[in-house]
């Protein structure tokens, strides 16, 4: 697939942002997290930036972005559409849980009914998100058991990496939040290089043949339908060198995974002003990795369309 950058912004920034709310719902909901005007105001405000940045962009690869909200009305069928309609739904009780968290300083009682509707709404999301991918069955990279648990997985990473590092800048970190960043972001790379091996190993079921009904020889095209390239082959049949695909991989695995677990552990030693820095650079840093992911993800998927034009 052709990576739109408006869509790689948008899963990437949605993905941290969801994960973000979910965790300030639940943590600060229930007390975990005490309340504080301006980490409430800025952890709140960075996680409804991203979301919004993020849907926003989402817009830019349409040829119509005036009609967007139009797919709305089509949520019985269509996963982008429970997309649209769960990130409208969650802002409600994400205002609610930052009237109370943020403006009144409690927790406990509504608030914490509005901080886990809010975390139920978030991961509602991510999970829409992941299943408008793994819905595709002529994508075959993305139609696998790998897809949606790494959306998931994904955004509780950035999610937890994110509000570690709020909560040191601020003073208020703790050992278990950095320990769990830790461990998401390993889980995460672990996740993602199982599907990079099941990617790599994939066969493909369809060919030619198949899409034919012939047999006994195998069935080659003796022209493209066309004479130049067109939309489907721009868009669906885009394809990366394997040295460039392996080279952002592992700018993907250092930026994105290696470099922000050891920055985190690091700062498990190390005084206040160089933990908050060091949590900071790792959340950036992961971020710009996740972008790179992100970018991979789309552009090493291949549609079987492209099986008509030899490919």
């Amino acid at each position: 697939m052709h990576p739109t950058f408006s869509v790689v912004f948008f899963t990437t920034a949605t993905g941290a942002g969801y994960g973000l709310l979910a965790l300030l719902g639940v943590l600060g909901g229930l007390g975990f997290v005490e309340p504080d005007f301006w980490l409430g105001l800025v952890g709140m405000g960075l996680a409804l930036g991203l979301i919004a940045a993020g849907l926003l962009s989402s817009t830019g690869h349409l040829g119509r972005p005036e009609r967007a909200w139009r797919a709305f009305s089509q949520w019985r069928s269509s996963w982008l559409s429970r997309e649209g309609v769960s990130s409208m739904a969650t802002f409600i009780p994400a205002g609610l849980f930052g009237i109370g968290w943020v403006l009144l300083g409690r927790h406990g009682g509504w608030v914490a009914v509005a901080g886990l509707l809010t975390a139920l709404g978030a991961v509602t999301t991510v999970c829409t998100t992941g299943m408008i991918y793994a819905s595709l069955k002529p994508i075959a990279q993305w139609h696998s058991r790998f897809t949606l648990p790494g959306y998931l997985i994904f955004s509780a990473m950035t999610g937890a990496v994110l509000l570690n590092a709020l909560l040191q800048v601020f003073g208020v970190g703790s050992v278990a939040l950095p320990a769990f960043s830790v461990l998401a972001t390993l889980a995460g790379w672990g996740w993602k290089l199982a599907t990079w091996r099941y990617n790599d190993r994939l066969e493909i079921p369809t060919t030619a043949n198949t899409a034919t009904g012939l047999a006994g020889g195998t069935v080659r095209s003796l022209e493209w339908p066309h004479t130049e390239e067109n939309y489907l082959l721009k868009e669906m049949g885009f394809r990366i060198a394997r040295k460039h695909a392996a080279k952002l991989r592992r700018i993907a695995q250092a930026l994105a995974f290696a470099l922000p677990a050891l920055f985190i552990a690091g700062a498990f030693v190390l005084p206040w002003p160089a933990a908050a820095v060091l949590s900071t650079l790792a959340a950036l840093l992961q971020f710009a990795g996740m972008l790179v992911e992100r970018w991979l993800f789309f552009a090493e998927a291949k549609h079987t369309v492209t099986l008509y034009y030899g490919r």
